[in-house]
């Protein structure tokens, strides 16, 4: 051993520790790359690296206020039941031939409440028989606490719809709130932006618009 070395650990300790951490390092490095090609650089929401067509106008208008907006080549979503305010029982379907911003909110969501009158704005300005926002309220019983919150948003635009299981957000596999879906007129998903966006802004319109063509 010599004077340096500390008692307990050999040169050729350290020469196999190093290879350990060198080989780890690769891992780690293919992984990554794995990653993100398989993402399309962390923007395709899970499609393929070059989106063609529609997805990837929608992909190329990502940005600003809505640069979060993750494209994908459509994908079929199951088509989920929920209520309306009068405890009605509804499809996703119902909206089939028209473009859905589909956003998954709750009363205890504090971004959502900042999203909320951006979101009613929109379906203001571009809400018919072309487009719609199903704002659809994920608190659990009933639906007391929900209109409360519409009412104080000022959100008189956007009808209450409500999952009174709170179980929607993974059967589409949403990871957090709020998250809104873009859905096309065939009920495929076109893209998700996960956390808030100024939904009114001009950067989201363009989206919206693109999807409707």
């Amino acid at each position: 051993m010599s004077a340096n070395q500390k008692p307990g650990v050999t040169a050729g300790g350290n020469t196999k520790l190093r290879r350990v951490l060198f080989a780890l390092l690769l891992f780690l490095a293919a992984a990554v790359g794995l990653y993100v090609a398989t993402r399309g650089g962390g923007n395709s929401g899970g499609g393929p690296v070059a989106l063609s067509g529609q997805p990837a106008a929608l992909e190329a208008l990502a940005k600003g206020q809505v640069a979060a907006f993750m494209a994908k080549q459509e994908a079929p979503l199951p088509d989920i039941t929920f209520n309306d305010g009068d405890a009605q029982s509804l499809k996703l379907s119902d909206w089939k031939g028209k473009v859905v911003l589909l956003n998954l909110w709750a009363t205890w969501c504090v971004p959502c409440r900042k999203e909320m009158p951006m979101l009613d704005a929109v379906q203001k300005l571009k809400g018919g028989k072309d487009f719609a926002v199903i704002a659809l309220n994920m608190d659990r019983g009933s639906t007391d606490k929900a209109k409360t919150f519409l009412s104080e948003t000022k959100a008189t635009n956007l009808a209450l719809y409500h999952d009174p299981t709170g179980k929607l957000g993974s059967t589409i596999g949403i990871v957090g709130l709020p998250t809104t879906l873009l859905i096309g007129r065939d009920g495929r998903e076109l893209g998700r932006l996960v956390g808030p966006a100024e939904w009114d802004s001009a950067e989201a319109i363009a989206l919206i618009e693109q999807a409707m063509k």
